[in-house]
C-alpha cells in the first residue's frame, strides 16, 4: 500500500455576518461579537410579521467587489456570491492566481441545498396565473414561463457555486457539487481530500454556502426547531445551554484551497493546516423514533482512526451545536462517550445556521484558532445542562496545547461528518 499523502490547507476564505474575509472574521470571535440580530432587511415585504424576524445576516457585502465578470451577477443568487467570493478570497491566499499551478490538475467540490428564489421575480408570473380570484395551476406551463427571465433557472441551481468558481479560478479538473443539508460542505472537504488521494489532482477549491435568513426559507420552518427568543437576538444562540429553545437561522459561505504538501512547497505555498482525517456516517430513522447520536459516534471513531489519532490528543471539537434540545443533547453523549473531557466550542452561537455553508465556516474557525493559538468561546453558554456532560468553552478563549480539531456537522435526517483539522 502507498503511504499516505500528507494534505494541506494553504488557502481560507469566509463571507459571514461576524466578517466577510479569514482578518475581519477572526476579529469578531476575538471579541466575542455577535452577527445575530433583527432582520430589518425585509421590513418591505411585511418582514415585521416573519415567525422568526432575527438570525445572523451577512452585513456591508458588495458583491461587485468580487464577482468577474461583471455581466454574471445577473446569473447569481446571494448563495452563489457568497461562494464565489469565499474562494476567491481561498485562491488569493493560497497564491493560485499567480498561475503557478496546473488548471487540469485544480478541480472543485462545493457544499449547497435548496437555493431560495427572490419571490419578486415571481410575482408576475403568478399573477398571470390568476383567475377570478384563484390561482389555476394549468395556466403555468404558457403563461408563468413568459414572464421569468430566460436564465432565471441558472440563479438557483445547486451545482452553480462549483461552476462559476470552476469557470473564474479555470480549475478545468473534476468538478462536483453535493446537497446534503448541514453535512454538506464538510464533506465538500472531505470528498476533496479523496479526490487527491485517488491522484485525480494536485489541488482542489472545496467549501459550501448557504442561505436560511431569506423570506422564501420561512415556509420551511415546520421542518427546522427555530429559536423564539427576539426579545435579545445576539442571545438566542445558546449551545449546549439548559435555557435554549432553538436553531437561529444564519447564512454564509466558506472555502479552502487544499492539496499535497508536496504540491503546496513546490510552487512556494505558505501551509496554514494540514488535514489529518475525515470520516461520514449514517443513522437510519426508523418508525419516526428520535436519533440517538449512533452515526456522530460513528463519524468520530472514524476520524480518528483515519487520523491516526487517540482520543486524548485531540485539543478541540468545534461542534455542530446547533442550540436545540434534541440535537445538542446526543451530540455532546456522543462527544462525552468518545472524546471524554474535551474542550468544545460551539461557533453557531456567534452567526447561526447557514445550511450547507455552516460546516466551512466551522472549519475556518478552528484553522483560525490553530494559527492565533486560543479557540474562540462558545456566547451565551450560561446556564450548564446536565443531559449536556460537556467541557463547553465559554467566558473567555482557551489557550491551545494541542494543536488539533475535530470538526463536527450532522443533520436530522441521520448524516453526520467529521474532520480532524491540525497545525502546519
Amino acid at each position: 500500500m502507498a503511504p499516505k499523502q500528507e494534505i494541506v490547507i494553504t488557502g481560507t476564505g469566509v463571507v459571514s455576518p461576524i466578517g466577510i474575509g479569514a482578518d475581519a472574521f477572526w476579529s469578531a470571535l476575538a471579541a466575542g461579537r455577535s452577527g445575530i440580530k433583527l432582520l430589518e432587511f425585509f421590513e418591505e415585504d411585511g418582514g415585521g410579521d416573519m415567525p422568526v424576524p432575527f438570525g445572523g445576516k451577512v452585513d456591508d457585502f458588495d458583491p461587485k467587489q468580487y464577482i468577474r465578470p461583471r455581466k454574471s451577477l445577473k446569473v447569481m443568487s446571494r448563495d452563489i456570491q457568497f461562494a464565489f467570493a469565499a474562494a476567491d478570497m481561498a485562491c488569493a491566499e493560497a497564491g493560485l492566481h499567480n498561475g503557478r499551478i496546473d488548471p487540469e490538475r485544480l478541480g472543485i467540490v462545493f457544499g449547497s441545498e435548496m437555493i431560495p428564489c427572490e419571490p419578486a421575480e415571481l410575482v408576475d408570473a403568478y399573477l398571470g396565473c390568476m383567475t377570478n380570484g384563484k390561482f389555476d395551476f394549468s395556466l403555468w406551463g404558457r403563461t408563468a414561463m413568459e414572464e421569468l427571465f430566460p436564465l432565471w433557472m441558472l440563479k438557483y441551481l445547486p451545482n452553480m457555486p462549483a461552476c462559476h468558481i470552476g469557470i473564474a479560478q479555470d480549475a478545468r479538473g473534476p468538478n462536483n457539487s453535493l446537497t446534503l443539508g448541514d453535512v454538506s460542505s464538510l464533506s465538500a472537504v472531505a470528498e476533496a481530500v479523496r479526490v487527491i488521494e485517488r491522484g485525480h489532482a494536485d489541488a482542489m477549491i472545496a467549501g459550501g454556502a448557504g442561505s436560511r435568513v431569506h423570506p422564501s426559507m420561512w415556509g420551511r420552518n415546520a421542518v427546522f426547531d427555530t429559536s423564539h427568543h427576539s426579545d435579545d437576538p445576539a442571545a438566542a444562540a445558546r449551545p449546549f445551554d439548559a435555557h435554549r429553545d432553538g436553531m437561529i437561522c444564519g447564512e454564509g459561505a466558506g472555502a479552502f484551497v487544499i492539496e499535497t504538501r508536496r504540491h503546496a512547497e513546490s510552487r512556494g505555498a505558505e501551509i496554514i493546516a494540514r488535514i489529518l482525517g475525515y470520516t461520514s456516517a449514517f443513522e437510519p430513522v426508523r418508525n419516526g423514533q428520535p436519533l440517538q447520536g449512533n452515526a456522530i459516534r460513528l463519524a468520530i471513531a472514524g476520524a480518528l482512526r483515519d487520523a491516526e489519532l487517540n482520543a486524548d490528543e485531540i485539543g478541540h471539537v468545534n461542534a455542530h451545536g446547533n442550540s436545540t434540545t434534541l440535537d445538542d443533547r446526543i451530540e455532546a453523549a456522543a462527544i462525552r462517550q468518545m472524546l471524554g473531557d474535551v474542550p468544545v466550542t460551539a461557533p453557531k452561537s456567534f452567526f447561526g445556521n447557514h445550511g450547507a455553508g455552516s460546516g466551512a465556516v466551522e472549519a475556518a474557525t478552528s484553522i483560525l484558532a490553530l494559527r492565533h493559538g486560543e479557540v474562540p468561546p462558545t456566547l451565551n453558554y450560561e446556564y450548564p445542562d446536565p443531559k449536556c456532560p460537556i467541557n463547553v468553552i465559554h467566558g473567555r478563549p482557551m489557550k491551545i496545547d494541542r494543536p488539533t480539531a475535530l470538526v463536527l456537522n450532522h443533520t436530522q435526517f441521520g448524516q453526520a461528518v467529521a474532520v480532524v483539522l491540525a497545525g502546519p
